[in-house]
C-alpha cells in the first residue's frame, strides 16, 4: 500500500489525480492505451475537478462505470451516469465511455459490460470507501467468492442513509434498495487501485479498512490491503481515527 495524506481534499484530490494521469501515460506508453474504470460519489468531487485539468489523451483511454441503481433514471439527481457524465466525460470528450443503465433488461445490461469489460485487463480502477467500508457497491457482508464481472446487490441501511446524507435523495425510503455493481473480483483485478477517500465520515471506515485484525468481507475494503500496487488518498479528517 502507498498511503498519502493531505491537509485539504483538494490537495489530496489533485495528488491522486497526477497518479491516474501517471498510471495512464504509462499504460498508452506500453500498449498505445489504457483502460480504467472510475466510481463516484461526492468524495471524488475534488478528484475529478482536478483530473479534467490535466492534460491527458483521453483518446487512448477507455473508461468503465463502476455501479449504478436498479430503475432509477438518467434523469435523477443521483444517477451515476449523470455524474459522470456532467462533471468527467462532457469536460474531457471521451467517447470511449462504457456506461451501466440499471434501467430495463438488468440481465442484459450485466452480460454486455461483463463482456466487454473482460477483453483485456484494467490497468487501473479508481476505488472509494464507503462510509460502510464497502467498495463499489459491495456492502457487508461482501461476496468475496463470485468470479463475476457484474452483478445485482441489495444495498444496507447504512449504504442507503449515505446516499441521504450526501444529499442525492430526500430520505432512505427514496432510495433504490439495490444496484449494479462491479464485483469485489473485478475490482481486485485492476493493475493499480487509487483510492479517493477524503472527509471526517469515512474517518471510521478508513481505520476499520487499515486496522481490522484481519481481511474480512465485514468490511470490505479490508481487501484492497492484499493489492501490489493500492494508493490510498486521504486527508486529515479522513486519516483522524488512524493509530499510525
Amino acid at each position: 500500500m502507498n498511503l498519502s495524506i493531505s491537509r485539504t481534499p483538494e490537495e489530496m484530490g489533485a495528488l491522486a489525480a497526477e497518479k491516474v494521469r501517471e498510471l495512464i501515460d504509462e499504460a498508452v506508453s506500453k500498449r498505445g492505451e489504457a483502460r480504467m474504470m472510475v466510481s463516484t460519489g461526492q468524495s471524488q468531487f475534488e478528484f475529478f475537478e482536478a483530473l479534467v485539468k490535466l492534460d491527458i489523451p483521453w483518446d487512448k483511454v477507455e473508461i468503465y462505470h463502476l455501479d449504478e441503481y436498479v430503475g432509477l433514471p438518467i434523469t435523477h439527481k443521483a444517477s451515476f451516469r449523470k455524474y459522470l457524465r456532467e462533471r468527467f466525460i462532457d469536460r474531457v470528450g471521451s467517447r470511449r465511455m462504457h456506461y451501466i443503465s440499471g434501467e430495463g433488461d438488468v440481465e442484459k445490461t450485466i452480460a454486455e459490460i461483463s463482456a466487454s469489460i473482460r477483453e483485456r485487463p484494467i490497468d487501473i480502477g479508481v476505488i472509494g470507501i464507503g462510509e460502510n467500508g464497502h467498495i463499489a457497491f459491495n456492502d457487508p457482508p461482501a461476496d468475496f467468492e463470485t468470479t463475476a464481472a457484474y452483478h445485482v446487490v441489495t444495498l444496507d441501511p447504512k449504504c442507503r442513509a449515505q446516499q441521504v446524507g450526501e444529499g442525492w435523495f430526500p430520505s432512505v425510503e427514496e432510495v433504490p434498495k439495490k444496484a449494479i455493481s462491479a464485483t469485489v473480483h473485478q475490482l481486485f483485478s485492476c493493475h493499480s487501485v487509487v483510492s479517493v477517500v477524503p472527509h471526517a465520515v469515512k474517518a471510521k471506515a478508513v481505520r476499520d479498512t487499515l486496522e481490522a485484525p484481519e481481511v474480512t468481507n465485514l468490511v470490505p475494503a479490508t481487501k484492497l490491503r492484499e493489492h501490489a500496487a493500492w494508493f490510498l488518498y486521504l486527508d486529515e479528517e479522513s486519516a483522524a481515527l488512524l493509530k499510525r
